[in-house]
């Protein structure tokens, strides 16, 4: 039993060592961003939200990833990203990593496993509206996390959005 309990202890340590060291941050996809107006789909796998999964009706997780986009303040979307940018620069785990006025990609990263997410927004001139698209790099599933994540960015959004 002792030996048990010391393997998981050391597998535990390795994991925790491994994550610290980047392990399991995944690699950067390199097809992120918006092409013809469309972001890549969503995963395979459940594990991403997208505002744009309506767009691939064939798509095995088009359910499971749809999510609304974020509405336009006003009708200046310059300023809605900036603001956008501002909740995503005070959320912690998440560092900016492209910023342009009509888009914003970001990487959120789990506190102890260091896992990363990549997140997109981008001003749609066609809808009218910020389309985001967020997903894991590594696992299968990630139990609802990007679509937490994403939501809690909205409300913040949304309150910054009442202030003005």
């Amino acid at each position: 039993m002792k030996i048990v309990l010391y393997a998981a202890l050391v597998l535990f340590v390795l994991l925790l060592l491994g994550a610290r060291i980047g392990l399991l941050e995944g690699q950067r996809p390199d097809d992120l961003g918006v092409d013809a107006g469309r972001f890549k789909p969503p995963s395979p796998t459940p594990n991403s939200v997208s505002s744009q999964a309506g767009l691939y009706p064939e798509h095995p997780q088009r359910g499971y990833a749809a999510i609304a986009p974020l509405p336009l303040h006003g009708k200046d979307a310059v300023r809605a990203m900036q603001l956008l940018a501002e909740v995503l620069l005070a959320t912690p785990g998440v560092t900016l990593v492209e910023r342009r006025t009509d888009y914003l990609r970001a990487e959120a990263r789990t506190r102890w496993l260091r896992f990363v997410d990549d997140l997109e927004f981008w001003f749609d001139p066609a809808s009218g509206a910020i389309e985001l698209r967020s997903a894991s790099r590594l696992g299968r599933k990630d139990f609802g996390v990007n679509r937490k994540r994403i939501e809690a960015v909205r409300a913040a959004y949304l309150a910054k959005l009442a202030a003005l």
